[in-house]
């Protein structure tokens, strides 16, 4: 075991399909929270810090996972959010969950497709990303083994998203 963070910290992973809500919500808990909760996005570490395409194996697993811990171990309170699928992230998210000493609540954004594609067209265009890309990458379903995240389904909005997991683990809404 390599625990990491304290019993103090708490540890947020927020998994769902692309446009389901997992960012906006990061950036509402941590606008609720204040100073001392770090966001480690898949998107900004994968895409931008590397460059990287989502791919089995990709660096940028370990790069969430070092980021993650190196926030916990820190005394921030920690968000990862992200597509994270289950099948390429699921052994470090697992792993992460088992070696963190605090408290740790895993959710996952279960969005229909026809509500991804709406709130896609709700965002800034992106370069090459249309209903087929959306598609591609679209997994119904996609949960960890073991039943450790909570369902948030497509059906709850930004403000009762976010108070739900505030309420959840803080304690406050």
């Amino acid at each position: 075991m390599n625990a990491v963070g304290s019993a103090d910290t708490r540890l947020i992973v927020l998994r769902g399909n692309s446009a389901s809500g997992k960012s906006s919500v990061a950036a509402e808990i941590r606008r609720r929270y204040g100073r001392g909760l770090a966001v480690v996005g898949q998107d900004n570490l994968r895409r931008d810090v590397l460059r990287e395409r989502d791919v089995p194996g990709g660096a940028n697993i370990g790069l969430i996972d070092a980021v993650a811990r190196y926030a916990l171990d820190h005394g921030f309170h920690t968000v990862v959010e992200g597509i994270l699928y289950a099948d390429r992230y699921g052994a470090m998210l697992d792993a992460l969950r088992r070696d963190h000493r605090g408290v740790t609540c895993m959710y996952y954004f279960d969005v229909p497709y026809e509500e991804t594609l709406r709130r896609h067209g709700t965002k800034p265009p992106m370069e090459g990303v249309g209903d087929q890309q959306l598609r591609e990458w679209y997994r119904a379903s996609d949960l960890l083994p073991g039943g450790c995240e909570a369902v948030v389904p497509g059906s709850s909005s930004l403000a009762e998203t976010a108070g739900r997991v505030m309420a959840e683990v803080f304690g406050r809404g």
